[in-house]
């Protein structure tokens, strides 16, 4: 429960996000995320209780809940090329999981003490890097298209300008901003959403589809087992029949190998696209995960069948590193109408801590009552990503967030589709455009 504390809170805020996101803006609920973070983050370090660790945890829970709702979404709306929302999201996701990393390897160093400090000191750190974004964010603009959206044109117009290093009106930024604009008036008559969408949609712009989309993706993500094997590393390499001092540095090499595997996607998430790395990695995934738990099957474990089921729980986390890590986190964000991409997070963020709240609290629990057995249901998550990518995510890459509209349309003519959304031509001059202006 101490463990699970964390992501209920995460669950928790990703659910009040859906209500208060979209009025708070990007910049402040990151803003927010840190403050919460800092202070879930003393108190955890300071805990004399169960109780008080417990709490603190859930705060923590809190802020990460508005950073993870936001922070793609900050990211993908910052981008002015079609070309840079993936590597920007991509590298971003290297950055979380190199921490992830970087906590086995302190955790790993500081276990060896026997005094209050072999925890306290390492919880305390989190609030460091959580000060670090603080200051960070507080010097960076909102998004444009947020400041469009709630009609704050000469912010907006300003954020923009900057972006493309360009006056207001040259062609560039007049052409971006054009198309936010017709967008978010093809949004306001084709894009409304009721509760009924959510389950059967038959709007235009399938917004309920999207969002189904965005929580799938990520609950998917989380129960192909990546965070049952972080959280709980020592734990299952110790079943496998390796000696304690062995499991804290195998974990610690295993969490290594997991942000390894993010080093791959910003160079070639554009140049392959989103659904191609996601089916050929889910495959991958299923071929590891099934070698893993026939070898923790065995009942007679020898050297060969240990070191084997370690080879390939790192194979795993490689694969899942470059493939479903970053581009669940992005996808989310990109397919959601600009209306409701704070919904694109927040739905997305739900369907993430949702699962890993049940796969940490009842993974733990499993591990301890079934053992090797929890991974059949990892297997079954694996196999299920790929069929589920090719149904249900189209290809991204190459469009512009506004251009993603015309990927879910029922109709594909409407009387106030913008010109430049399907047209080839048209949309490859303006990244022709930009991409001139980018490069001088």
């Amino acid at each position: 429960m101490i463990a699970s504390s964390y992501t209920l809170g995460c669950w928790f805020l990703s659910t009040v996000y859906i209500w208060i996101g979209n009025p708070l803006g990007r910049k402040n609920s990151v803003l927010i995320g840190d403050v919460l973070v800092i202070i879930g983050g003393a108190l955890q370090a300071s805990a004399w209780s169960v109780a008080q660790i417990i709490v603190a945890r859930v705060i923590c829970g809190f802020g990460v809940g508005f950073i993870s709702c936001t922070v793609p979404t900050y990211m993908s709306e910052m981008s002015i090329l079609k070309t840079e929302r993936g590597p920007e999201v991509a590298i971003q996701c290297i950055y979380l999981i190199n921490g992830v990393a970087l906590a086995y390897w302190l955790d790993f160093g500081f276990v060896q003490m026997e005094n209050q400090a072999s925890w306290r000191i390492p919880i305390a750190l989190q609030s460091v890097f959580a000060l670090v974004s603080l200051c960070g964010i507080i010097m960076l603009p909102d998004t444009p298209r947020w400041y469009y959206a709630k009609g704050r044109i000469e912010e907006a117009d300003d954020v923009l300008s900057r972006l493309h290093g360009l006056p207001l009106d040259s062609a560039p930024v007049q052409q971006q901003r054009q198309e936010i604009l017709d967008t978010i008036e093809l949004e306001k008559t084709h894009a409304r959403i009721n509760l009924m969408d959510l389950f059967w949609d038959r709007s235009e712009l399938r917004t309920g589809k999207r969002l189904r989309i965005s929580f799938l993706i990520l609950a998917i993500q989380q129960n192909m087992g990546i965070n049952v094997l972080v959280y709980y590393s020592t734990v299952i390499l110790a079943q496998i029949g390796l000696s304690p001092f062995m499991t804290g540095l195998l974990a610690a090499v295993q969490n290594t190998a997991f942000a390894i595997g993010t080093w791959g996607l910003p160079s070639t998430i554009e140049r392959i696209g989103r659904r191609p790395i996601l089916l050929w990695s889910a495959g991958a995934c299923t071929i590891a995960m099934a070698i893993f738990v026939a070898m923790n099957g065995v009942e007679n474990k020898t050297v060969a069948t240990q070191w084997t089921a370690v080879a390939f729980v790192i194979i795993f986390v490689l694969i899942f590193g470059y493939g479903w890590i970053g581009i669940p986190w992005l996808y989310g964000p990109e397919i959601a109408p600009l209306r409701y991409r704070h919904l694109g997070g927040a739905f997305g963020a739900f369907g993430e801590w949702s699962m890993t709240f049940i796969t940490v609290f009842a993974g733990g629990i499993a591990l301890q009552e079934v053992s090797w057995a929890i991974w059949f249901w990892q297997l079954g998550s694996c196999a299920l990503a790929v069929p589920f990518t090719y149904f249900m995510c189209p290809e991204t890459a190459g469009k512009s967030l506004e251009q993603v509209d015309s990927l879910f349309m029922r109709h594909t003519e409407l009387a106030h589709t913008p010109a430049w959304m399907d047209g080839p031509a048209s949309s490859g001059a303006s990244e022709k455009i930009n991409v001139d202006a980018k490069e001088g």
